[in-house]
């Protein structure tokens, strides 16, 4: 797996009913969105916090707040176009709002 937590766009559509990426911009390219494997919330990485991370900066309910933050991650199956063979990738963004970065690309 090779991690990038690049910022990205991403547009949504419905899928088997729900709302999920369908497309992705990512590094001038559009990739469409081929399947989701999965999907999963998870909270912040405490642990990775201090040495200038912001929970190091922030103290108490601020820092709790920080913890609790959840981001919804998706797994995906997508490709570039036709000709390009797909790949899996990690799409994450916080429940809070609607920025969205590639955190991974599983090989």
């Amino acid at each position: 797996m090779r991690r990038y937590d690049e910022p990205i766009e991403v547009r949504s559509g419905e899928v088997d009913g729900e709302l999920a990426p369908v497309q992705f911009l990512w590094r001038r390219r559009l990739w469409r969105v081929l399947s989701v494997e999965t999907r999963w919330k998870e909270t912040a990485d405490w642990w990775s916090r201090g040495a200038g991370g912001r929970a190091e900066a922030s103290t108490g309910a601020d820092a709790d707040a920080d913890l609790l933050a959840e981001s919804e991650v998706w797994r995906v199956v997508a490709s570039p176009g036709a000709w390009a063979s797909p790949g899996v990738y990690e799409l994450a963004h916080p429940v809070s709002h609607d920025a969205w970065s590639l955190r991974a690309v599983v090989d």
